[in-house]
């Protein structure tokens, strides 16, 4: 009875491991890195926009209130940490590669390289991922989270936040990391 209950226990033990999705998360990454000190990690709530609801369409009014906040994680390039820039790079790639993430738009200006990507569906999008890398200054990764979230109001959003008028107070911490 012993052996019996053992082969089960591992027979689950197997089957629970098999069934693990290994590949990393974003959000694995963000704790993963958060305390890395080549990376800055700063979450910032969407009332930073300062946006006029009386400016708005009833569209760009939903876009906007579906927003919750935004997670930021930056890499700062520097002479010393080259190497690992590359490293973090790939692994980022890496992770963006992932079919659970739906491309919306690539960016490439010569050093400067961006995409846009979505996690969700057609009903409702989970987050935002805002990726660029520069290969003089690093890379940031932002997860743009909300409620609700709808894929035709994604240009709405994006002129929402066009519209506002930031309160940069809130953007300090960035500002600083890149000027070291």
């Amino acid at each position: 009875m012993k052996t019996i209950r053992n082969f089960i226990a591992l027979f689950v033990a197997a089957f629970a491991l098999y069934s693990c999705n290994t590949s990393p998360s974003l959000q694995q990454y963000y704790v993963d890195n958060a305390e890395n000190p080549n990376f800055i990690s700063v979450d910032i709530p969407a009332s930073i926009l300062k946006v006029s609801e009386i400016d708005m369409t009833p569209e760009q009014k939903s876009a906007y209130e579906s927003l919750k906040k935004f997670n930021v994680l930056a890499f700062r390039l520097t002479e010393e940490n080259k190497s690992e820039f590359d490293g973090e790079k790939e692994k980022v790639s890496q992770i963006l590669k992932n079919d659970v993430y739906e491309e919306l738009m690539r960016i490439n200006t010569g050093n400067s390289r961006g995409v846009v990507k979505i996690l969700g569906d057609e009903e409702s999008i989970d987050e935002v991922i805002l990726y660029g890398n520069d290969d003089e200054m690093g890379f940031a990764l932002v997860r743009v989270l909300g409620e609700d979230m709808r894929p035709e109001n994604i240009m709405q959003l994006m002129e929402v936040i066009q519209k506002g008028n930031l309160d940069e107070n809130g953007l300090e911490p960035l500002k600083g990391f890149f000027n070291k």
